[in-house]
């Protein structure tokens, strides 16, 4: 069993990011300027936040980060993104989720201009990326591919299970294996699945990303799996300083040992959504997508 080291990975792709933006700038270009809305007080989202702020410092980005309170209207909201998607100074932005539950996601995605969407959940970069055009992909998604990428993981004809159909994680990453230069048979399992642990047992590679802690047990993997785990839930623990330690999807010390590849929670996708995320920054400073 080799452990997916998805912290070794983001450093080797944060430096090759660092060096784009120094050949940029010094070709007399501004920064890439990143800006984050983060709306409200929960904790998860300023941590998130919070390494983003770090990693653009890393990479050579300006940063920005819009905090708004939690009671604010989805119509101020809306007039924020509006002034973004107008500022020529900002190359690309997000608006952290969750969202507060007065205010309309679906809205505020479709609200940001496709050419600074960074997340890549706008329907025109979701249209793009299951018609394989160029697009900002959503950055779980990208992460998992630049990990297959880096360890080398052989797709080609194999068998893929993507438990979870979620537009961020599960239908997204479907897509891309299935698509050409990938080329995995791919099979979406949901909550409605019958039979779901013979399905997943049938998987090359398996992606849990359904957001319930250690739902996948050993006899659900088949010896010599690939096992890509991003859940990731915050549980009680009387044995860490927080009182709380993070669990995957996966139930890690009974599949590991099953596995050929498996990542571990956290240290696995977790840092690559955020380098997937500074990728898509520098594509929209360049214009590669749209122009």
């Amino acid at each position: 069993m080799q452990l997916i080291d998805g912290k070794e990975v983001a450093a080797s792709l944060r430096k090759e990011i660092k060096a784009e933006v120094e050949k940029w700038v010094a070709a007399g270009h501004k920064a890439p300027h990143l800006v984050a809305i983060l709306v409200g007080n929960d904790g998860a989202s300023q941590t998130y936040v919070g390494h983003k702020e770090k990693c653009c410092g890393e990479v050579g980005f300006r940063s920005t980060v819009l905090r708004m309170a939690e009671n604010t209207t989805e119509e101020q909201l809306l007039a924020e993104i509006k002034k973004l998607n107008e500022n020529p100074d900002v190359d690309g932005f997000i608006v952290q989720l969750p969202l507060p539950k007065h205010i309309s996601e679906q809205k505020v995605i479709e609200a940001i201009d496709p050419h600074k969407d960074v997340d890549g959940f706008h329907p025109v970069n979701t249209g793009r990326m299951i018609s394989g055009l160029p697009s900002y992909l959503p950055a779980t998604p990208d992460g998992i591919l630049e990990l297959l990428k880096y360890y080398k993981i052989e797709t080609a004809g194999k068998h893929c299970v993507v438990i979870g159909r979620s537009n961020i994680v599960g239908r997204p990453i479907a897509n891309l294996l299935s698509q050409k230069g990938w080329d995995c048979t791919v099979t979406i399992c949901h909550s409605r699945t019958k039979n779901l642990t013979e399905v997943v047992k049938s998987g090359d590679i398996v992606i849990a990303a359904l957001g319930v802690a250690e739902f996948v047990k050993a006899d659900m993997i088949k010896k010599g799996a690939v096992v890509i785990d991003v859940g990731i839930t915050r549980v009680p623990s009387d044995k860490t300083k927080s009182g709380w330690k993070l669990l995957g999807d996966v139930k890690f010390d009974e599949v590991s040992p099953l596995c050929s590849y498996i990542t571990p929670v956290p240290g696995g996708v977790g840092p690559m959504t955020i380098i997937s995320l500074m990728k898509n920054t520098l594509k929209a400073a360049r214009k590669e997508i749209y122009e």
